[in-house]
């Protein structure tokens, strides 16, 4: 069966790169192709079961919002989200004209990506000391990237889990923000170069010893993969999935 697929944000990068990756998937129609201006209504959705978002952080919850009241499924790349914004979204989907319905937002659908923070939160229970390097093109307008945040949340429950602290620090003064930001107690730095397309380190060390989890992404095909698997399993998952992880057998 053809599954009918809009894309929100389709003239952006990521968007236009979907666009093309829907079309040229088996068993996938693109129907609908919306961007700024473009109200989401059943009307311009063109008769959709799942949408692509890829827009910024300012927009993406109402956009998911209005596909819920459109009666179509989610599939989320666009990051900025936060654990309040989750909470809207789950507690929209859990009203009785919202049932079925179901969203998956992800803060990387690169297959290498999802599988280094797997790895980065397995291994974190062994290491004293943990931070994540996120490193993009200088037009991402967010930062610290969903992924770090995400890498760093998963890393610091982890640690949580196995008895550990934080990681040890000495210091005490800081005036220029040089130890970058910190999510859950995990420092994560951001570096934007031109170049550089969607790349993360998780560096963690014990006494004599370091251990570096890199993904590197170098074209935005590499996260297709992963949006085509969300867009084909997002309407078995009712409900909020956070992650592609939840569609891979980890």
């Amino acid at each position: 069966m053809t599954i009918r697929v809009a894309v929100v944000g389709a003239a952006g990068r990521m968007g236009s790169t979907v666009c093309q990756a829907v079309q040229d998937a088996e068993g996938l129609e693109l129907v609908a192709r919306l961007d700024v201006g473009d109200r989401i209504v059943p009307a311009t959705l063109g008769g959709a079961q799942v949408a692509v978002d890829f827009t910024v952080p300012d927009v993406t919850e109402a956009n998911v919002h209005a596909l819920i009241e459109a009666g179509v499924d989610a599939v989320v790349g666009t990051t900025g989200w936060t654990e309040e914004s989750y909470a809207r979204v789950a507690e929209h989907l859990a009203r009785p004209e919202a049932a079925g319905r179901a969203v998956l937002i992800a803060p990387n659908f690169a297959l290498s990506a999802v599988l280094a923070m797997g790895f980065a939160a397995r291994a974190a229970r062994y290491f004293e000391s943990v931070e994540v390097i996120e490193l993009h093109h200088p037009d991402k307008v967010d930062a610290p990237s969903g992924t770090a945040a995400a890498t760093a949340r998963a890393v610091a429950a982890a640690r949580a889990e196995a008895g550990l602290g934080v990681s040890p620090d000495a210091t005490r003064t800081d005036p220029l923000g040089a130890r970058g930001a910190v999510v859950d107690g995990v420092h994560v730095h951001a570096v934007r170069l031109r170049g550089l397309t969607a790349h993360e380190e998780v560096v963690l060390g014990n006494s004599g010893e370091q251990l570096t989890i890199r993904t590197d992404c170098f074209d935005r095909s590499s996260f297709m993969p992963g949006v085509i698997l969300a867009v084909r399993e997002v309407g078995a998952q009712p409900g909020l999935t956070i992650g592609l992880d939840r569609l891979l057998d980890l």
